[in-house]
């Protein structure tokens, strides 16, 4: 049996060290998430589905209007309606609502292209959304910040992005979900360096 331990354990680290952390990025963001001041830019929202219970049939992106864009296109998304919400002559928002049977169901990623132009001379530009599901539940995708758990999509501009897979500056400031990840991360090599003392320990028993 001894032959089957090593592998076994080693997968189930992997597993173990790979899932977690992939599981905690799992937010809605802009690709790419820069763009040249004075451009029009095609930028996707990438919308991934959260809840293994519920599927995503609305999405609401929120666009500036301190600083607004005068032009605003969507990419058609089959199964999905766009609707372009306006105050005066600026759109101020982004809806697009699932038809039955094409909602972003559990494990799923849908992607919502969009032009927007011309980019204003800014640091940065913050584009909250809104995630709605079949069962009514509503996720806002607004917060500001390194760690926070909803953050909101930012598009930067003359800022540099930041890299939200670096290692924080300070372990105690690192978000919750991160601090999970790197336990089951650990726990999971643990699993693995357990399986491989087994694995030469039952070879020599053998071996004798």
């Amino acid at each position: 049996m001894s032959r089957f331990i090593l592998p076994v354990a080693v997968g189930a680290g992997l597993l173990l060290a790979l899932a977690a952390p992939l599981a905690a990025s799992a937010h809605v963001t802009v690709d790419p998430d820069s763009a040249e001041p004075g451009s029009y830019a095609l930028i996707t929202v990438k919308v991934p589905n959260e809840s293994d219970t519920a599927s995503t049939d609305r999405l609401e992106l929120t666009l500036p209007t301190d600083e607004p864009f005068t032009s605003v296109c969507t990419v058609p998304v089959p199964g999905w309606t766009a609707e372009l919400v306006t105050e005066g002559d600026l759109v101020t928002s982004i809806v697009w609502t699932a038809s039955p049977g094409a909602e972003i169901g559990a494990g799923q990623l849908q992607l919502f292209p969009i032009s927007v132009g011309p980019v204003p001379d800014v640091g940065s530009l913050l584009l909250p959304a809104t995630q709605g599901y079949d069962d009514g539940t509503v996720v806002e995708w607004s917060e500001e910040g390194e760690g926070a758990e909803h953050p909101a999509p930012v598009l930067f501009v003359n800022d540099a992005p930041v890299d939200h897979h670096a290692a924080p500056v300070e372990p105690a400031a690192a978000p919750s979900d991160d601090v999970l990840a790197r336990v089951l991360g650990i726990g999971g090599l643990a699993l693995g360096a357990v399986g491989i003392v087994l694995a030469v320990t039952s070879r020599r028993s053998a071996q004798r």
